[in-house]
């Protein structure tokens, strides 16, 4: 939806193959770096980051047995998932494969489970963008596999430093690898941002993003030359476009003392 809005033929002085992009320092708010911040579209799994953070507000048992059902399947893009129906996790350890690995029945999963069922958990979702002030932010589900999920680049860094307040989201979503028993078999899974295993980033939090509506998008909290900063990217359209975007503003940060630009 950004390059039919022509959001990617904006220039910008980083030479960033997102359509959007905003680089804001966590502690004062001061935006270093903004590119169509304020453009509405879809946010993919981003959208997760927001479940997490309504799971883990509501303080519900983590150790809690949930099931995947036919429910939690992907009747709107037809996605492959490795968590097959009946397969049976803690509610801890389904939100650390939605962050972590960006598990659509595990998400789904996870808002069918909040009080009230799948609805209530959608108008929380709703109700908790509004509350801080995410004024470009919609949800109509935990997944982000419907491109109706949408928000700007401006919002979704007041999210990512509202999730960076939580403990276990943090430790969730920069996880490398989980392994997880399910049934007779362990499956191993892996972070879908590579970049939480090189050695040259500080990552406290971390959520990816892809659906065709959506492009390649990214979320980061960082720490790079001393500061915390949180970093967006939406609708890259290439398979490695976002974290190279991400390598050429840590770069952009380390070499100089950066100054607002647009």
């Amino acid at each position: 939806m950004g390059e039919m809005e022509g959001l990617r033929s904006t220039p910008d002085k980083l030479a960033l193959k997102s359509s959007v992009a905003l680089v804001m320092d966590q502690d004062t708010d001061e935006v270093l770096f903004s590119k169509n911040s304020q453009a509405v579209l879809p946010i993919a799994s981003i959208t997760k980051l927001m479940t997490a953070v309504v799971v883990t507000d509501a303080a519900l048992p983590l150790d809690e047995v949930l099931t995947v059902t036919q429910d939690d399947v992907d009747t709107e893009k037809g996605s492959r998932s490795r968590l097959s129906v009946g397969t049976q996790l803690t509610r801890e350890e389904m939100l650390h494969l939605a962050l972590m690995s960006s598990e659509n029945r595990a998400a789904h999963a996870l808002g069918r489970n909040y009080p009230g069922g799948l609805a209530v958990f959608v108008s929380a979702m709703n109700a908790k963008a509004r509350s801080l002030g995410m004024t470009d932010t919609h949800y109509v589900e935990p997944t982000g596999l419907s491109s109706l999920n949408q928000s700007s680049a401006h919002d979704l860094a007041t999210l990512v430093k509202l999730a960076h307040t939580h403990p276990l989201i943090r430790e969730l979503s920069t996880s490398p690898q989980f392994l997880v028993d399910v049934g007779s078999r362990k499956l191993q899974f892996h972070n879908t941002n590579r970049l939480v295993s090189n050695p040259t980033w500080d990552i406290g939090l971390q959520k990816t993003g892809y659906i065709t509506e959506a492009g390649r998008c990214l979320v980061m909290q960082a720490s790079l030359a001393g500061r915390k900063l949180i970093m967006v990217f939406l609708d890259s359209s290439g398979l490695n476009t976002r974290l190279a975007d991400a390598e050429r503003v840590r770069r952009w940060v380390t070499q100089m003392t950066p100054k607002p630009v647009s």
